[in-house]
């Protein structure tokens, strides 16, 4: 009996870590590993593991799968060893069982999609202006974050006092890495100084394949206040006059 499996499985991998890639082979009919055929094969057209008739085979394999996949029959799963960003992708597991001493018939079939996820590094805010900061001014700041995998959905900046947040989202400049093809990311913020006694500002990373997100450490903007225009500071309080010495009684 055929099984062709009809949904894609995902699989979400580590970067640099094992994936397993399962097969999802009932094999409800008990059928003898010596009479079949297993390969796995990615995107259609690289061979990534053979296994003919109970033995491994390793003439075709794709350069970059050598020595690279181990296989647990036990459980019809294949282990891909320190998977990276280029493994992404399709792939699709093939049993045939052998009919006669010439001719075999596909009996199963079944795909899984990888995805390879690296962590982001915390986003770190830097502040772009110089001196100190004065009313009226501008306030300039960025925040980055590095070394990860996939592209991000968005950065955004959270400015917080006095128990209330305004939220606002910047352009994020986006480049990849052409070697490792990890994502930096940074995003700028340029924002008149608050004119609140104290204010945290924060940003925040938002990623995608429900990986969450990752906020920075909040950055506290303490503006020193100024007299209004026009009035001057207060005199120095007088000191009292002591009694002569003539008139101490």
């Amino acid at each position: 009996m055929i099984s062709i499996a009809t949904s894609v499985h995902p699989v979400k991998a580590f970067l640099h870590h094992t994936v397993h890639l399962s097969c999802h082979f009932p094999n409800s009919q008990k059928i003898d590993i010596n009479n079949l055929i297993i390969f796995w094969q990615k995107d259609t057209i690289k061979v990534v593991h053979e296994v003919y008739y109970g033995q491994e085979k390793h003439e075709n394999l794709s350069p970059e799968y050598i020595n690279r996949t181990k296989v647990d029959m036990g459980k019809w799963t294949l282990q891909l060893l320190n998977a990276g960003v280029e493994d992404e992708g399709r792939y699709e597991c093939i049993i045939m069982q052998k009919i006669s001493e010439r001719s075999t018939e596909v009996i199963h079939k079944s795909e899984c999609s990888l995805h390879i996820i690296a962590n982001y590094s915390q986003p770190e805010i830097a502040e772009l202006h110089s001196g100190e900061l004065k009313p009226n001014g501008y306030l300039n700041l960025s925040c980055s974050s590095s070394g990860g995998y996939p592209e991000p959905k968005e950065m955004t900046w959270l400015i917080s006092y006095e128990n209330i947040t305004h939220s606002t989202t910047a352009d994020m400049d986006v480049s990849q890495d052409a070697v490792t093809k990890l994502y930096n990311v940074t995003s700028k913020l340029n924002i008149l100084v608050p004119t609140q006694h104290h204010t945290n500002i924060s940003c925040l990373l938002h990623l995608k394949e429900q990986l969450g997100s990752l906020v920075s450490i909040p950055l506290g903007i303490a503006v020193p206040t100024e007299p209004p225009a026009g009035l001057a500071p207060p005199p120095p309080a007088s000191l009292p006059r002591l009694p002569e010495a003539g008139n101490m009684a």
